[in-house]
């Protein structure tokens, strides 16, 4: 019993993080605050593969993952960008952005638990990336102009209801044997986002933001691959007709 309720203690402790997170950035300490969205990621990923490695899928741990992850991934990045970068602009601007964020992750989600994908794709950029993007990007906001934050959130948020297709990691599983070491990789973890906050918060929004941009240039690629071949397929008609 206690083993098939591993991946919902992962889940649940995803929410918890959030929960913190979102209390964290309300009391001026946002680098602590992105840092936990971080751990809350590592949780994310580790109660799916454990769910399979034991077994132990289930409708009840599917919808818990993601109510989850809309505050975890959701609400406490959209509330880290607002607190720390868009509250001196105090305007409805903000706080559409602010509201977009969340609204786009709860629809990615329900997106994800209806459609089927493709196999080794996300569609659309799943919810943790794009939370941990944002977080981790509004521990730049001195060095970034507000309206550059408010375009990228707005930016994320479309690339979570959109349909390009995103590298899909699932197939790395975890062997049964190695499940018991996760609980001392998750106190490791967040032992290491308490001791050293800001700079680990900023060195993982690299890993981050190049995911994020990596299947938009794909699916750019694609488009100016179709445009090509259209466009040579019209060139041969023509030729033929001459």
């Amino acid at each position: 019993m206690i083993t098939k309720s591993l991946p919902s203690v992962f889940t649940v402790g995803n929410l918890f993080l959030g929960i913190i997170s979102i209390i964290l950035v309300f009391n001026k300490n946002p680098e602590l605050a992105a840092i936990f969205v971080i751990v809350a990621m590592l949780l994310d990923g580790l109660d799916g593969r454990v769910a399979r490695a034991l077994n132990a899928q289930s409708e009840f741990g599917k919808e818990l993952d993601s109510l989850s992850d809309v505050i975890s991934f959701g609400v406490a990045p959209a509330f880290i960008m607002y607190v720390t970068a868009f509250t001196e602009l105090n305007t409805a601007a903000a706080w559409i952005a602010t509201a977009i964020f969340p609204i786009c992750g709860a629809l990615r989600l329900a997106r994800f638990n209806v459609v089927a994908g493709t196999p080794g794709y996300f569609i659309g950029l799943p919810i943790p990336a794009a939370g941990g993007v944002l977080c981790t990007l509004a521990l730049f906001h001195e060095q970034l102009n507000t309206v550059v934050l408010l375009l990228s959130t707005l930016l994320l948020s479309y690339l979570m209801v959109s349909t390009v297709k995103y590298p899909n990691f699932k197939k790395v599983g975890i062997p049964k044997a190695a499940i018991w070491i996760t609980p001392i990789i998750v106190v490791i973890a967040v032992g290491l986002a308490i001791a050293f906050p800001g700079m680990l918060s900023k060195m993982i929004f690299v890993p981050l933001v190049v995911y994020a941009l990596y299947g938009l240039k794909k699916n750019v690629d694609r488009l100016l691959f179709r445009r090509r071949k259209k466009k040579s397929v019209e060139e041969v008609k023509s030729e033929t007709m001459m």
